[in-house]
């Protein structure tokens, strides 16, 4: 247990994550209702839309008047999605809403890129010098990547680790042709492949090869595996983890019959927090927050302890109940 960080950040992705993928429309405002109450637990970055044809995900068609809507708080990194440049472009005219940041986006899965952007692995590389000229222009840095399916795919079964490391060696040999520097990658499990196991074998690859390479981790629960791939990758010292409050979202082009979204939000705080692990969340404003959340999208949602409660409230219940 001697690899677990002292604390740990987390990228909530439940607005863009989660309003992706519901079927019936969620009205404009009450997007921005969650976002603006995200904002007051003690999160430190929100995403709040992905810049995405309205065709293929009608749930972001109104990511121009969301991001239009919220309400900035201080201390908080506002943060969107796009996957190409037209994307980016609808992106970059809010610099003054969001912390835009980029990255290199790999995946590695063929048969899922082919159905997520309509490209083989190479088209999408050689798609990156692109991107990377584009982000230059637009004044926007570039210190990171990315690689979907980074455990498994629905289409093409296992990943091998070996992929994994030939496409974080692509995303260095790409930097180093246009003078940036790749500090972090986040691994994710967009088809909800991962296990324990398969975090420690593909995480403990990467760290050996790349020491000094940050790592996050996006993680979904589909299989149930969500909350015990993320304490794998704690145990390993991944320190960054996105996740979707009250287990909101889901990836609309895995074709699961019942895909869950990420992590849930306040079962990896609530977790944290009992390993003694800091994330500076208000873990019982984030269970209101949950609730809400449920009550926007009109069904139950899968998280546990916005049901359960958190130990430390009860803790103190039970403390004053001795005392009286």
């Amino acid at each position: 247990m001697s690899d677990l960080p002292k604390s740990v950040k987390i990228n909530e992705e439940g607005p863009r994550e989660g309003f992706q993928i519901e079927k019936g429309p969620i009205a404009t405002r009450r997007k921005i209702e969650l976002i603006d109450a995200l904002s007051t637990t003690g999160l430190h970055q929100i995403q709040c839309v992905s810049f995405v044809n309205p065709k293929n995900v009608p749930g972001m068609a109104d990511a121009e008047e969301v991001t239009r809507g919220f309400t900035k708080r201080p201390g908080v990194k506002y943060t969107c999605l796009w996957l190409n440049d037209k994307g980016f472009l609808r992106a970059a005219k809010f610099k003054d809403r969001y912390d835009l940041t980029a990255k290199i986006s790999l995946t590695a899965s063929e048969k899922f890129l082919k159905r997520n952007q309509n490209r083989t692995l190479k088209e999408n590389l050689e798609a990156q010098t692109g991107m990377i000229r584009l982000f230059k222009e637009a004044g926007v840095p570039i210190d990171g990547g990315s690689i979907m399916a980074a455990f498994g795919c629905n289409f093409e079964g296992d990943i091998p680790v070996s992929r994994i490391l030939e496409q974080i060696a692509q995303m260095h040999d790409l930097a180093a042709e246009h003078d940036i520097k790749i500090k972090w990658v986040s691994l994710a499990d967009t088809m909800a492949w991962a296990t324990p196991a398969s975090i420690k074998r593909v995480v403990g690859a990467v760290r050996q090869k790349y020491p000094r390479l940050d790592l996050n981790l996006h993680l979904h629960d589909t299989r149930g595996m969500g909350i015990a791939c993320a304490y794998a990758g704690l145990e390993m010292g991944v320190a960054s983890y996105d996740a979707a409050v009250a287990g909101l979202g889901g990836c609309p082009f895995a074709a699961h019959k019942s895909a869950a979204g990420n992590v849930c939000t306040e079962d990896l705080v609530f977790m944290c927090e009992e390993m003694g692990l800091a994330t500076g969340v208000d873990t019982e404003r984030l269970i209101e927050v949950a609730m809400l959340a449920e009550d926007i999208v009109g069904h139950p949602l899968p998280g546990s302890v916005k049901g359960g409660g958190s130990l430390k409230l009860m803790r103190a219940r039970i403390r004053a109940a001795k005392s009286a």
